[in-house]
Protein backbone atom coordinates (compact mmCIF):
# COMPACT_ATOMS: atom_id res chain seq x y z
CA UNK A 1 0.00 0.00 0.00
CA UNK A 2 1.61 3.15 -0.64
CA UNK A 3 0.26 6.66 0.06
CA UNK A 4 1.70 10.47 -0.95
CA UNK A 5 4.81 8.03 -1.56
CA UNK A 6 4.97 6.17 1.47
CA UNK A 7 5.05 2.86 2.22
CA UNK A 8 2.41 2.05 4.70
CA UNK A 9 2.95 -1.53 4.80
CA UNK A 10 4.95 -1.17 8.58
CA UNK A 11 2.65 0.66 10.07
CA UNK A 12 -0.36 -1.66 8.82
CA UNK A 13 2.09 -4.44 10.51
CA UNK A 14 2.46 -2.28 13.26
CA UNK A 15 -1.21 -1.75 14.41
CA UNK A 16 -2.35 -5.08 13.32
CA UNK A 17 -0.04 -6.76 15.76
CA UNK A 18 -1.63 -4.38 18.02
CA UNK A 19 -5.08 -4.93 16.94
CA UNK A 20 -5.80 -8.25 18.99
CA UNK A 21 -6.93 -8.12 22.50
CA UNK A 22 -4.64 -10.37 23.83
CA UNK A 23 -1.08 -8.41 22.32
CA UNK A 24 -2.84 -5.22 22.98
CA UNK A 25 -3.41 -6.53 26.79
CA UNK A 26 0.42 -8.02 27.10
CA UNK A 27 1.88 -4.72 25.67
CA UNK A 28 0.27 -3.15 28.16
CA UNK A 29 1.44 -5.26 30.66
CA UNK A 30 4.83 -5.16 29.95
CA UNK A 31 4.66 -1.14 29.68
CA UNK A 32 4.90 -1.44 33.41
CA UNK A 33 8.19 -3.34 33.43
CA UNK A 34 9.02 -6.61 32.67
CA UNK A 35 7.43 -10.22 32.87
CA UNK A 36 7.61 -13.83 32.64
CA UNK A 37 5.20 -15.67 30.72
CA UNK A 38 3.76 -17.02 34.18
CA UNK A 39 2.99 -13.45 35.43
CA UNK A 40 1.31 -12.88 32.20
CA UNK A 41 -0.91 -15.46 32.62
CA UNK A 42 -1.86 -14.75 35.88
CA UNK A 43 -2.62 -11.29 35.21
CA UNK A 44 -4.14 -11.63 32.38
CA UNK A 45 -6.09 -15.05 32.68
CA UNK A 46 -4.96 -16.46 29.64
CA UNK A 47 -3.64 -19.92 29.30
CA UNK A 48 0.60 -20.52 28.64
CA UNK A 49 0.27 -21.33 25.13
CA UNK A 50 -1.68 -18.50 24.27
CA UNK A 51 0.38 -16.29 26.29
CA UNK A 52 3.30 -17.76 24.28
CA UNK A 53 1.89 -17.70 21.15
CA UNK A 54 1.28 -13.51 21.48
CA UNK A 55 4.67 -13.42 22.46
CA UNK A 56 5.93 -15.04 19.62
CA UNK A 57 3.97 -12.33 17.23
CA UNK A 58 5.25 -9.55 19.30
CA UNK A 59 8.49 -10.81 19.24
CA UNK A 60 8.15 -11.52 15.46
CA UNK A 61 7.37 -7.53 15.07
CA UNK A 62 10.22 -6.95 17.24
CA UNK A 63 7.86 -5.43 19.59
CA UNK A 64 9.06 -7.40 22.36
CA UNK A 65 12.25 -9.48 23.32
CA UNK A 66 13.36 -11.40 26.25
CA UNK A 67 16.18 -12.03 28.37
CA UNK A 68 16.96 -15.23 30.52
CA UNK A 69 18.04 -15.94 33.92
CA UNK A 70 18.66 -19.35 34.60
CA UNK A 71 15.76 -21.29 33.15
CA UNK A 72 13.36 -18.48 33.42
CA UNK A 73 12.75 -15.52 30.61
CA UNK A 74 11.67 -12.78 31.17
CA UNK A 75 10.16 -10.63 28.27
CA UNK A 76 9.91 -6.51 27.81
CA UNK A 77 9.40 -3.77 25.84
CA UNK A 78 12.27 -3.56 22.75
CA UNK A 79 11.16 0.45 22.19
CA UNK A 80 9.87 3.03 24.80
CA UNK A 81 7.87 4.83 21.95
CA UNK A 82 5.55 2.19 22.34
CA UNK A 83 4.48 3.14 25.75
CA UNK A 84 3.84 6.93 24.22
CA UNK A 85 2.47 5.56 21.10
CA UNK A 86 -0.32 3.91 23.59
CA UNK A 87 -0.64 6.95 26.38
CA UNK A 88 -1.57 9.10 22.71
CA UNK A 89 -4.01 6.24 21.91
CA UNK A 90 -5.90 6.38 25.56
CA UNK A 91 -5.86 10.35 25.25
CA UNK A 92 -7.46 10.13 21.43
CA UNK A 93 -10.31 7.34 23.10
CA UNK A 94 -10.92 9.47 25.72
CA UNK A 95 -11.34 12.63 23.40
CA UNK A 96 -13.55 10.21 20.77
CA UNK A 97 -14.25 7.43 22.79
CA UNK A 98 -18.27 7.41 22.20
CA UNK A 99 -17.98 8.10 18.24
CA UNK A 100 -14.90 5.11 18.30
CA UNK A 101 -17.93 2.57 19.88
CA UNK A 102 -20.46 3.82 17.54
CA UNK A 103 -18.42 3.42 14.20
CA UNK A 104 -20.02 0.44 12.77
CA UNK A 105 -17.00 -0.96 11.27
CA UNK A 106 -14.82 -1.51 14.28
CA UNK A 107 -16.80 -0.65 17.48
CA UNK A 108 -18.43 -3.40 19.70
CA UNK A 109 -22.04 -3.88 18.63
CA UNK A 110 -22.33 -5.32 22.47
CA UNK A 111 -21.12 -2.29 23.55
CA UNK A 112 -23.06 0.38 21.29
CA UNK A 113 -26.82 1.24 22.91
CA UNK A 114 -29.53 2.04 20.22
CA UNK A 115 -29.78 5.29 19.52
CA UNK A 116 -33.42 6.70 19.76
CA UNK A 117 -34.52 8.80 16.69
CA UNK A 118 -36.52 11.47 17.08
CA UNK A 119 -38.09 13.36 14.32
Amino acid sequence: MNCCGQDLAPAVALFRSLGDPARLAIVQRLAEGEARVVDLTRVLGLAQSTVSKHLACLRDCRLVDFRTEGRQSFYSLTRPELIDLLRSAELLLAETGEALALCPVYGDPATVEPVEVVS
